[in-house]
């Protein structure tokens, strides 16, 4: 029998930790559910006032915890959801305020960074993301040149028999289904299985045959493929899902997994499967957040039935704020207020915007009821998981990220973030910083939105006593509605945040927050 040798006994060694065979750390399940434009007042749990009924969401709340304070990195998809995937705030990468659509591209996610996934595969998970993917991909024509720009003839120009770059699959999950971009928006109306399309998009798609309510018209006229069925994108994601789900459970019982299930719902247009339409009582858009509920459920009743409830964390959140159209008419139509209590809508820096619901449950783990207000960030998903598997994140990765699992187990005694960023709709040039109780954009207006200048947002408008301020400084605690500028009255608080908010742009060389932690 040979003995091994010292550098061999290590490299051994190493490999063991990187598969997950070694155990630092606990090794749950990990299922995390993210909904599109979902506002922090379509939750019933969240808004006693909501139209629409949430019963599954609901339950996680009573089973789990409720975050009060919770955010998405930036106002809009794209950047949002790279920074949920690696744990780094978009404004430090290059083009990390754009949102893509169509085939547009390249990945903001550079080749070689540590990825929420890419951590966990390397403990031993399988990984698989199914929906909405919109963190850029690469398609190429013909002749092996990348594809830029969007539109039907962007589309037209893409060979599908090509490898899509650039996804998931590149990005450390095992595999993927699901869209490049919005499912049923951005001009290609077809699935990407891992990194191939294996159904090639060929027409038009004609929305003469589709609804048509004030819900409906955010849906170009794209390329679309014969088996993309758009008023029922979110039950292929579901079948998908589960899929997964039963075949892991099935062939490897002992391996964890990690599923991110990237749900259409509630994206614009408000399609809503047929065995939804009419059920919410509060319309179209009613009627698609109660469909999104019933997937939570159908994903929350799969794992009973696996027998794998207990030793899978579940989370529930959503990538910015609700949509302009979409909280317009339903407080028209219906009484009912995605974005309440807050200021604000997507792409806006006021609350609004960024303030999402965020429900954690892990039996055993998370005590059942309970709330907590301490403030965190889609960023902080990476780091609390790193920690609750035991892994020790490295310098280069999830730079912006601080580990909640303090919170999820109680045993917070003061605030985790020392501040908090978040990136409206024009990236770095529309920041805010967050500390306690006081809030600093570093623009005026909203940072997204063109308040005064649409007349659809007339009626979301709030009178603004300081219109020619160049910046606002809000005092959440005493105004959460932000109606009050104190840009002129705390010029102390000003000066001290504005500084706080430079020193960390000015860090985008080293590109963390989370020094010395």
């Amino acid at each position: 029998m040979k003995t091994m040798t010292l550098p061999k006994l290590v490299c051994a060694v190493l490999v063991l930790l990187l598969s997950g065979e070694v155990r630092s750390g606990e090794r749950p399940n990990v299922v995390l559910i993210v909904a599109d434009d979902l506002g922090y007042g379509d939750v019933g749990c969240y808004n006693e006032q909501a139209k629409v009924k949430t019963p599954h969401m609901d339950r996680l709340a009573r089973e789990g915890m409720r975050f009060t304070d919770a955010h998405s990195p930036a106002t809009v998809c794209t950047p949002s959801r790279y920074s949920l995937m690696t744990g780094q705030m978009a404004f430090r990468v290059p083009n990390g305020g754009r949102v893509f659509d169509g085939v547009g591209g390249p990945s903001l996610i550079a080749a070689g960074r540590l990825t929420l996934p890419g951590m966990l595969r390397a403990k031993g998970y399988a990984t698989a993301c199914v929906g909405k993917w919109h963190v850029g991909l690469t398609f190429r024509d013909g002749d092996g040149r990348e594809v830029r720009g969007n539109g039907v003839e962007a589309v037209r120009r893409v060979d599908f028999g090509r490898r899509v770059e650039g996804g998931p699959v590149d990005h450390g999950f095992d595999r993927f289904f699901g869209t490049a971009c919005c499912p049923t928006t951005d001009w290609l109306y077809a699935f990407i299985e891992n990194d191939r399309v294996p159904v090639v998009p060929v027409g038009l798609l004609d929305r003469g045959k589709l609804p048509k309510h004030a819900y409906a018209n955010d849906c170009r006229s794209g390329v679309i493929a014969p088996d993309f069925p758009m008023e029922e994108v979110d039950l292929v994601f579901l079948r998908k899902s589960r899929e997964f789900l039963e075949a892991h459970v099935r062939e490897t019982p002992g391996k964890p997994f990690f599923l991110y299930h990237a749900a259409q719902a509630v994206h614009l247009p408000s399609f809503a499967a047929r065995e939804f339409q009419g059920k919410s009582g509060a319309g179209p858009h009613g009627d698609f957040i109660h469909e999104f509920d019933w997937v939570v459920g159908q994903l929350m009743e799969t794992l009973d039935q696996l027998g794998v409830t207990g030793e899978t964390v579940v989370m529930v959140t959503s990538d910015n704020g609700p949509e302009t159209t979409s909280v317009v008419h339903m407080r028209e139509d219906h009484g009912h207020d995605a974005a309440r209590p807050w200021r604000g809508v997507k792409r806006d820096s006021w609350e609004g915007g960024h303030r999402v619901p965020l429900l954690v449950r892990w039996p055993g783990r998370v005590k059942t009821g309970a709330v907590s207000g301490q403030l965190t960030s889609l960023t902080d998903v990476m780091a609390t998981v790193a920690e609750v598997i035991g892994c020790e994140l490295p310098d280069g990765a999830a730079e912006d990220s601080f580990s909640m699992l303090p919170a999820w187990r109680g045993e917070d005694a003061g605030p985790i973030r020392p501040y908090l960023l978040v990136q409206a709709f024009g990236g770095a040039k529309t920041l805010s910083i967050r500390q306690g109780k006081w809030k600093f954009l570093n623009h005026a207006g909203s940072g997204g939105n063109r308040y005064g200048k649409v007349p659809e947002l007339k009626g979301l408008e709030v009178p603004d006593a300081m219109p020619d301020a160049p910046c606002q400084l809000y005092n959440l605690e005493l105004d959460p509605g932000e109606t009050k500028n104190l840009y002129e009255e705390e010029p102390e608080k000003v000066k001290e945040l504005r500084g706080l908010l430079e020193a960390t742009v000015a860090t985008v060389a080293a590109g963390r927050s989370r020094a010395g932690r």
